[in-house]
């Protein structure tokens, strides 16, 4: 599991810099235009998974910035929302190549944003859903591209294992 999770961190990384090259070729008006997207605007989506992943790692790690509502919009402008992803993605890095396999079978607690109950569970569980909503609000970054008008993305786990991450299979 190990090398599963240290590969979707830096597939993480790959896949943020892809979307975040093809956010910089947009108008200031079409970054902010609201297309549908849970959170509206490229903006507003890249600056949920910007609070999300702080929110997690705080959960995780005890350590770092917690946003306390998932809709706070941390940078208004590309350039510093860049600036803070691309250091947050180094983090996650850095994190996950500290893990072991009883940290990952740990239980950890935590309590969500939009409830008051705690929640147990394993690390390698908050681990999977990490990752996985890394990936949800990505697609929804594409689709708000495309409605744009802009080309398709490559975002495929597969399109990274050919380009950028053959060194995850080797055996």
């Amino acid at each position: 599991m190990l090398k599963q999770y240290r590969m979707f961190a830096d597939y993480n990384r790959w896949a943020n810099a892809i979307v975040y090259a093809a956010a910089s070729e947009l108008t200031e008006a079409e970054f902010r235009e609201n297309r549908g997207a849970f959170f509206g605007s490229l903006q507003r989506t890249l600056n949920h998974l910007l609070v999300a992943d702080r929110v997690w790692m705080k959960r995780f790690t005890g350590t770092g910035e917690a946003p306390s509502t998932l809709d706070r919009v941390l940078h208004e402008d590309l350039p510093s929302l860049l600036g803070a992803r691309c250091v947050e993605d180094q983090r996650i890095i850095d994190w996950v190549d500290t893990l072991d396999e009883p940290s990952l079978a740990a239980n950890f607690t935590y309590m969500p944003i939009t409830q008051s109950i705690e929640i147990t569970q394993p690390l390698w569980a908050g681990l999977s859903h990490f990752f996985n909503h890394q990936t949800h609000h990505r697609g929804q970054c594409h689709m708000t591209l495309t409605a744009l008008g802009k080309p398709s993305l490559g975002l495929d786990l597969a399109y990274y294992l050919r380009a950028d991450g053959k060194r995850w299979l080797d055996n």
